[in-house]
C-alpha cells in the first residue's frame, strides 16, 4: 500500500479492480487539506480518466513482471512470441496488442508485461526501424524542411515523411507518437 503523497508518474496501481498507470500526478494544497489529483491511464482498455484524491488515501500498488521476448511472426489475428529465457512459445491476439502491430517486425526484441500470471501489454521500443514500401517518389531539389507526404512502411501503418524519403529507405519512428525520426543510411 501507498498514500497519495508517495505516488509518482509512471507507478501501476490497482484501483476498482483495474490496472491504471499514473500518467500525470499534481498536489493541490487547500485550505485544510491536501488532494492528489491524478490522470490515469487503464492498462487493459487503454482510455484514460482524472480523478482526484485526499493525499491520505491508501492505494495498492500494482508490481507488474516483465520478460523479455521475441516476436517470431503473425498468423492471422494471432501474432507469436517466443520467451529469450526458456525458449517457450505463446501468441496474443490482435486485439490484446492493439497499436503494437503497427511496429511489429520478425525478429524484434521486446517486453512483455504480466500482473499476477495474466499478460497486460507489449511495452515497445521507443523508436523501431522500419522499410518505406510505398510512397511518391521524390524530386531533386526536395528539403527536410519543405514539407511532408504520406509513406506506406513494411508493417502497413501510414506515416508523414519528408518529401526527400523514397520507396526502399530505412527509417526510424517513434512508436509513442508515430512520427518519423530519421532517415537511416
Amino acid at each position: 500500500m501507498i498514500s497519495g503523497s508517495e505516488i509518482r508518474k509512471g507507478i501501476t496501481i490497482e484501483l476498482d479492480n483495474k490496472l491504471y498507470q499514473v500518467i500525470d500526478y499534481q498536489h493541490v494544497k487547500m485550505k485544510r487539506t491536501a488532494l492528489a489529483r491524478l490522470k490515469l491511464r487503464d492498462i487493459r482498455d487503454g482510455h484514460t480518466i482524472e480523478q482526484t484524491f485526499q493525499s491520505s488515501e491508501k492505494f495498492i500498488r500494482a508490481r507488474l513482471d516483465y520478460r523479455s521476448t521475441q516476436y517470431l511472426y503473425n498468423d492471422g489475428d494471432l501474432y507469436y512470441f517466443m520467451d529469450e529465457e526458456n525458449f517457450e512459445q505463446f501468441s496474443l491476439d490482435k486485439s490484446q496488442l492493439g497499436d503494437v502491430i503497427n511496429y511489429l517486425k520478425e525478429g524484434m526484441s521486446l517486453q512483455i508485461s504480466s500482473y499476477k500470471g495474466e499478460l497486460i501489454g507489449v511495452e515497445l521500443p521507443i523508436a523501431v526501424e522500419l522499410k518505406v514500401t510505398n510512397t511518391e517518389p521524390g524530386f531533386k531539389g526536395n528539403t527536410a524542411t519543405a514539407g511532408t507526404k504520406p509513406a506506406k512502411l513494411e508493417t502497413g501503418i501510414i506515416i508523414q515523411v519528408p518529401l526527400f524519403i523514397n520507396e526502399g529507405d530505412a527509417i526510424k519512428v517513434d512508436t509513442r507518437t508515430g512520427g518519423y525520426l530519421e532517415r537511416i543510411g
